[in-house]
């Protein structure tokens, strides 16, 4: 519905002309709530630093983790299990070497992101995440498509091994 839809809806409402009901729980517009991040967050690039991974062997990796106001402050207190609102985005980029500063270092130990492979999000909803441990998990292509349901169900199996910590691999880089 439109916000015009819904102040006409109102006014009928007000008026005994429409009678009100809310949608089910977890559904908006009796659309079902997608049981993963659908959404890229807004404003993620400008989100505070956790920390920087490395994944080896088939997808050589190098990952920048940021971290909402939420998340940070969650990860700086050392709060667990985090609070709703905490969002968590890794930016995930190939690992190349670096020839231009090879070349300052005399030998091949230099490595820096080279193209963008995907940017994969945990958004942490205790009650529309529930089935999930309270987080929604989000991976994104470069084309900024989401993952389907099928390739997001991993995510949890995966992340539920780390139970003790929220479900949260990053440890926060101080």
């Amino acid at each position: 519905m439109t916000r015009f839809t819904y102040f006409l809806v109102a006014i009928g409402a007000m008026a005994g002309l429409v009678t009100l009901s809310a949608p089910a729980p977890g559904h908006a517009d009796d659309q079902p709530a997608a049981p993963f991040v659908t959404e890229i967050p807004h404003g993620y690039r400008d989100w505070q630093w956790i920390s920087s991974a490395h994944e080896a062997g088939n997808l050589n990796s190098l990952g920048a983790v940021l971290g909402n106001d939420v998340a940070i402050n969650a990860f700086r207190k050392g709060t667990l299990p985090f609070p709703d609102g905490a969002i968590i985005a890794a930016l995930h980029y190939r690992h190349v070497p670096s020839d231009e500063n090879n070349k300052v270092f005399g030998q091949a130990q230099s490595f820096v992101p080279g193209p963008p492979t995907n940017i994969q999000f945990m958004v942490k909803d205790s009650t529309k995440y529930a089935a999930t441990g309270g987080w929604g998990f989000g991976h994104f292509g470069t084309d900024g498509k989401p993952g389907d349901a099928a390739f997001m169900k991993s995510c949890f199996p995966c992340h539920e091994k780390a139970k003790v910590t929220d479900l949260v691999f990053t440890r926060y880089a101080r």
